[in-house]
């Protein structure tokens, strides 16, 4: 795990001095001659985001400055990234201060993240581009959160990077069931022809062209007196459109298309590591939108678990369909609060691009503080509007909805309108309800981010609930 870069032994560690810029001037002056003159040699002004190293008198690296204070966890990684082999222990200021909290704990989950790679199917394991950099754990940090969220951070990569023919239905299952072990929840998976017999056909209809069978993962945490929070995440573990199949361009990432499921999972076990005091439901609809004889047709009706029928526009826009009926379980135990995470649409992606989830809610309340959480944590979200006038687009033809509307504008709206159908219950007011529309991968590789998996939103999400229920 990355938490390994964050080290207890302080004893040797090579002093890590953190300048402001306006600073600068008066710590040139502390130097010796020689000391002067490396660091103009260097370039170094103490300038936002610059290094210099300097060496003691036996020529070994003796201290490094760094211009700036670096304010994000993503820079503190571009920093972990760029120092040789060592430990080293961070100071402030002239006065070489112990970072306060919120600094000190930005840091070490920076660092931390800085030494994520996915390397267990290359030889080696990727050894010999891990960070060689180790910090010495910042005194004020919060020690606690920041494992919790390295780990869950870690756990959502991880589970996107794995490749499909490792990933499938079953696989997601056994990853649920492990974390459910760890945190002593209960679980239990809804399998094949049992989802029709228990009433999941929505689920059942999408995942029954795949050799691995669908299944609906219900994990449950907590106490049930505590207020209810239930998540629920969208696993299609591949998709290859079903016959309305995508292009090849458009097929190669689509093992990430179980990233709301992992971001949840991820969210989960940060919920359950710091013990929040809540009852927690996971629901996962896990597929594979395959293509056999047996695979839904455009066109055909499918029925749900809320008894509202659907109409397949398009095959390729599954992921609504199945989470349908876990919408429709997660709203039967009233809970206070139901948060969906899914790698939904294109639409969300034009809007906002890759790196910017899009959420929609309910409850104007609820998103408001989602934002401020958002803003909190340098974790985006954006608030998008659940505008009711585009309703009828997805209304059905010959069945109470259609899961693609014609047309395709606001595409990330109607997706979102067609989920609100499923949160409102037979009887009393819905829940609180957000809906997070998220691309889960980096499409490229930047300090603490590396190409491949992300999590998404769920340090917000853990922000807000832990001071809404903590």
């Amino acid at each position: 795990m990355p938490e390994r870069y964050l080290s207890k032994t302080r004893s040797g560690a090579i002093p890590l001095t953190v300048i402001e810029p306006g600073d600068f001037t008066r710590w040139r002056k502390s130097l010796t001659p020689t000391e002067r003159a490396w660091v103009k040699s260097n370039g170094f002004d103490g300038r936002a985001g610059s290094h210099c190293l300097l060496a003691g008198s036996k020529g070994a690296l003796d201290r490094v400055v760094i211009g700036g204070v670096p304010s994000t966890i993503w820079e503190w990684s571009a920093v972990a990234r760029v120092l040789p082999p060592g430990r080293y222990s961070i100071g402030m200021g002239l006065e070489n201060e112990q970072p306060e909290t919120e600094s000190a704990t930005t840091a070490a989950m920076g660092w931390a993240l800085a030494g994520y790679a996915y390397t267990p199917y290359k030889a080696g394991k990727g050894k010999g581009n891990e960070l060689t950099a180790l910090l010495v754990w910042p005194r004020a940090a919060d020690r606690a959160y920041v494992l919790a969220a390295v780990r869950a951070i870690c756990l959502v990569r991880d589970l996107i990077n794995v490749p499909a023919n490792d990933m499938g239905p079953t696989a997601l299952a056994q990853a649920a069931s492990k974390l459910a072990r760890k945190h002593k929840a209960t679980f239990r998976t809804i399998v094949g022809k049992a989802l029709l017999k228990q009433n999941y056909p929505a689920i059942h209809a999408v995942g029954r062209a795949s050799t691995d069978a669908p299944r609906l993962i219900d994990m449950k945490w907590g106490k049930r007196t505590h207020p209810k929070v239930t998540l629920v995440g969208k696993g299609v573990c591949f998709d290859s459109g079903g016959l309305d199949i995508k292009s090849a361009a458009g097929m190669k990432l689509m093992k990430k298309d179980m990233g709301g499921a992992a971001n949840t999972l991820g969210l989960a076990s940060m919920i359950m590591e710091r013990r929040l005091p809540v009852r927690l439901r996971l629901l996962i609809p896990a597929v594979e939108n395959s293509i056999a004889g047996n695979a839904m047709r455009p066109g055909d009706v499918l029925p749900t678990r809320s008894k509202l029928t659907i109409e397949v526009g398009n095959t390729d826009a599954e992921g609504r369909v199945i989470l349908a009926d876990a919408l429709t379980e997660a709203v039967s135990e009233s809970p206070d609060v139901v948060i969906d995470f899914a790698t939904l649409t294109g639409a969300a992606r034009v809007a906002l691009g890759t790196e910017v989830p899009a959420l929609f809610s309910n409850d104007n309340d609820l998103a408001r503080e989602l934002m401020l959480a958002s803003e909190r944590t340098g974790d985006p979200l954006w608030h998008m509007p659940l505008w009711h006038g585009y309703k009828a687009h997805v209304n059905g033809k010959v069945a109470d909805l259609n899961n693609a509307p014609e047309g395709g504008y606001g595409g990330a709206i109607t997706a979102a309108l067609f989920l609100e159908h499923f949160v409102n219950p037979v009887s009393g007011p819905p829940p609180s309800w957000c809906h997070v529309d998220m691309m889960a991968w980096n499409l490229g590789s930047r300090p603490g981010r590396p190409e491949g998996g992300e999590a998404m939103g769920i340090r917000a999400f853990f922000d807000y609930l832990s001071k809404q229920y903590g």
